[in-house]
């Protein structure tokens, strides 16, 4: 099994899809820095946090976090997490997003990835292990994406706000609590945040109270708190917007993906 190796080692590999894994402390952080190869990256625990200029994304146990080649990236591990990591050359990188994302990763694409960290970074593209990879470079075309990136606003004032709000995330938080300090209308505001994030300010407000959430909770924080600390009204108006986000009840999600 290929683990604890740096990509750096085997990077000159002339093969399109090179699998490593690593072993990670509880807070353990990676200085920012980027890679030549597209990197997916997984954990059966633990969560990872990325930070890039353009945003934020949460990675929940069982799931993956794509970066495309070249993206200036940091991670910092919530948990202890054991990693897989799928490193695609760049001309291969289009099966996945232009941009970072989480995204989905069926069991049958976990296990592959399990198994792919067995294959040497130069295996015969002929062989059982270049059918496996093919194989695996295959199903990552059908990845689902998540809704648990956070864009960021190029707009310095935009993005400072954002920074500032993800300190105390709050479903409370209005729109013009934002749009007035700025001195922008409320109409003004709202296409210039959709302009700038994809995202309406509402659906942007909720998805950084999930990113801020999901840590927590899987740390094993406690729903209620979690919940009334981001200001919903009670546990179950945050569980019934988790439910409609990810799928699943809070608890549910986590032991059906940790």
């Amino acid at each position: 099994m290929v683990r604890n190796v740096h990509i750096e080692e085997v990077d000159a590999a002339p093969r399109p899809l090179i699998a490593l894994g690593h072993d990670y402390p509880d807070g353990f952080r990676l200085a920012p820095h980027r890679h030549r190869r597209g990197q997916l990256i997984s954990g059966a625990t633990g969560v990872l946090v990325l930070a890039t200029p353009q945003g934020r994304w949460v990675m929940p146990p069982g799931q993956g976090l794509w970066i495309p080649p070249g993206i200036l990236h940091e991670v910092r591990m919530i948990g202890p997490v054991s990693t897989q990591s799928l490193y695609l050359e760049p001309a291969q990188a289009g099966v996945l997003p232009e941009r970072c994302q989480v995204v989905g990763l069926s069991g049958f694409v976990r296990s592959l990835m399990a198994r792919a960290l067995d294959v040497p970074a130069d295996y015969e593209p002929d062989s059982h292990a270049g059918a496996l990879m093919a194989l695996l470079l295959h199903e990552l075309r059908a990845l689902p994406v998540l809704p648990l990136s956070l864009p960021f606003p190029a707009d310095p004032r935009l993005a400072e706000r954002c920074r500032s709000f993800l300190a105390r995330p709050t479903t409370h938080e209005t729109i013009e609590q934002w749009s007035e300090p700025l001195g922008l209308g409320r109409r003004t505001f709202t296409r210039l945040f959709r302009r700038e994030t994809g995202l309406s300010f509402v659906e942007w407000r909720q998805q950084a109270c999930l990113v801020a959430a999901l840590p927590r909770l899987v740390a094993g924080e406690p729903v209620t708190t979690v919940a009334l600390d981001l200001g919903y009204d009670n546990p179950a108006a945050f569980t019934t917007m988790f439910k409609r986000v990810l799928g699943a009840p809070p608890r549910a999600y986590l032991k059906r993906n940790g």
